[in-house]
């Protein structure tokens, strides 16, 4: 398929998925006319970038990922998955950590000025 079709099926924007292919996330071969042609299994593809880019992972750790994330839901088992998302969990639960203690820092002021 095209990068207009696999577009008007994933909701992704024919700009972001040559970004995607810029990150090394998804392939296309060219025809001859040059224009990209994805693999039918592209769209999947892109719906699993979208799944893990929502969940806040960077697009370097997705790319790690995607080796294990090929067909169906969730991520197969690839021994080095576990691993990247324990260092992401820990990486979010620290950025957690940090906008608690600035918050509590926001009301401390707050409270100074009533």
């Amino acid at each position: 398929m095209r990068i207009g079709e696999l577009s008007r099926r994933t909701g992704v924007s024919p700009r972001l998925l040559r970004y995607y292919e810029q990150q090394d996330l998804l392939s296309s071969e060219r025809d001859a006319n040059g224009y990209r042609r994805y693999h039918p299994d592209a769209a999947e593809r892109v719906a699993r970038i979208r799944e893990l880019l929502d969940a806040g992972l960077t697009t370097e750790v997705i790319r790690t990922l995607m080796p294990c994330a090929q067909g169906g839901p969730g991520l197969q088992s690839c021994s080095h998955s576990v691993g990247v998302l324990d260092d992401q969990m820990a990486r979010m639960e620290a950025e957690m950590e940090e906008l608690r203690r600035k918050k509590e820092a926001l009301l401390e002021v707050s409270s100074s000025l009533r």
